[in-house]
């Protein structure tokens, strides 16, 4: 670290890499985005030099070869993942990669023990925990299962319709002619016939935030009990017996996000309404409601929260953990849970 600033390269500056991650990190005051490396050499200087980044490289490779780094943020494919994370571990250097872990249970287990093994942790992108509201609620949850205010946890839903969830994030998106070239991927999992992965991968695509979520609202794990056969919900319960669900897409908006999350307890609830992921300066909203009885009257409290979306704080959040003030959110060890929830619920869904 150079002044207190914690020196940032990335790898990967398209759509996500830019438009959900550079254009915050170079905003932060105790960082700095020293380098970037990009195949498409043409956009990572259209992309460097729009950003003030000074140093672009062609691969991870050279750069990694060239520069003193404090952090990685790799924003990759996620079938990319079991290749390029434990190549970029291995220089003990702490690693940002958006979610999921991997494309497979079997390739996520890679991941995780070549990180364990590494010496160094790998943060996954999962910025809903970052959001202002979930964080806020998240600590209100903690301490309601401490001390048994509202009486016990009862029932954690879900909500993810289907919605915008660019909300003109990719407005300010660098372009250059040309598409994605050519790069190697990981396998596809081996205990899977090619249609149940296909269906595999959409769902931690799309759904894995939930199912990372639901763990960190209930802050315990659960397992997966019930599948619905459309694909429209599905049903746990935790470890210590509280029903979950995560309602996937029971219908869809078109210019709208409304996801949200309802934590249950004997006497009243948490609610979360998020929005969309590459909305900005807009965090999510979080509502306590209150009934405990004997002729107190209920009430709901919604808390002003700061103006910082989820994107903002997450990038927030790893340099704090680069940093030593805070651990990371969410790490590879953790991650790798979801896939294994993500594909209890395919084995129910599909019967494989």
């Amino acid at each position: 670290m150079s002044d207190g600033k914690v020196r940032i390269g990335f790898v990967g500056v398209g759509g996500m890499g830019q438009c959900a991650h550079l254009k915050n990190y170079v905003t932060l005051d105790n960082c700095e985005v020293v380098a970037l490396a990009e195949l498409r050499e043409d956009l990572g200087r259209a992309v460097a030099r729009r950003y003030g980044v000074p140093n672009v490289y062609p691969s991870h490779a050279e750069m990694l070869a060239n520069e003193q780094l404090d952090g990685i943020v790799a924003a990759q494919p996620f079938d990319r993942h079991g290749i390029i994370v434990p190549e970029l571990v291995k220089t003990g250097i702490p690693v940002f990669t958006e979610k999921p872990l991997a494309a497979s249970l079997e390739v996520g287990e890679k991941v995780a023990a070549a990180v364990a093994a590494s010496g160094t942790w790998h943060m996954v992108g999962y910025h809903k925990r970052s959001d202002p509201a979930t964080m806020h609620a998240r600590a209100e949850i903690l301490r309601l299962k401490e001390t048994g205010d509202l009486g016990k946890m009862t029932y954690v839903r879900i909500l993810m319709p289907a919605g915008d969830w660019v909300a003109n994030g990719f407005i300010d998106l660098v372009r250059v002619d040309g598409g994605y070239p050519a790069v190697d991927r990981d396998p596809p999992a081996s205990d899977m016939d090619a249609a149940t992965y296909q269906k595999y991968t959409a769902f931690v695509n799309y759904y894995i935030h939930q199912v990372n979520l639901m763990r960190y609202l209930l802050d315990e794990p659960y397992q997966v009990t019930y599948a619905e056969p459309s694909g429209v919900l599905l049903a746990g319960q935790s470890a210590g017996g509280v029903a979950c669900t995560i309602e996937m897409s029971p219908y869809r908006t078109t210019i709208d996000w409304q996801e949200s999350a309802l934590v249950c307890f004997e006497r009243g609830f948490v609610k979360i309404e998020l929005p969309a992921p590459l909305s900005s300066n807009r965090p999510g909203r979080v509502a306590f409601f209150r009934d405990p009885g004997d002729n107190v009257t209920p009430e709901t409290v919604v808390p002003q929260l700061p103006w910082i979306h989820a994107m903002r704080q997450q990038a927030m959040n790893f340099v704090a953990a680069i940093k030593g003030e805070a651990p990371p959110p969410c790490e590879a060890a953790e991650a790798l849970e979801d896939l294994r929830v993500a594909r209890a619920y395919i084995a129910l869904l599909t019967g494989v």
